[in-house]
């Protein structure tokens, strides 16, 4: 059967980082965050609790990603780790290696780095 997209990324944003805010240091999160701005450091999700990542056309990421669904349409510098789905949207760049589970990756997608197939690894 083919996947429903609707059940792959979360619904609810919980945790909004808005165009014009910029964040220095590693955030920890859970549910759904959505990525407008800048942060510079690591942003994972609890490894008990599955979540969401959407880093829009203009957010920036300068550190690992770790979570278990991600979308990107912005820009990433450093590793990205998607313990179930990842969505490369048209306009995202990665320089990073990308570890997945289940790849979408559209035309225009930009990785400078290794894509590594999870499998069914338990993280």
């Amino acid at each position: 059967m083919f996947f429903k997209k609707s059940s792959r990324i979360q619904n609810s944003i919980d945790t909004l980082i808005g165009a014009d805010t910029r964040v220095e240091g590693n955030i920890h999160f859970s549910g759904g965050l959505r990525i407008d701005g800048t942060v510079i450091g690591a942003v994972t999700e609890p490894s008990d609790s599955p979540s969401t990542l959407i880093l829009s056309e203009h957010g920036r990421v300068e550190g690992a990603i770790t979570a278990s669904k991600v979308v990107i349409n912005g820009t990433v510098l450093g590793p990205v780790q998607a313990g179930q789905f990842i969505e490369l949207q048209t306009k995202s760049r990665i320089t990073g290696d990308v570890h997945y589970n289940s790849l979408e990756m559209h035309t225009g997608a930009v990785i400078e780095g290794e894509l590594v197939y999870l499998g069914d690894r338990s993280e």
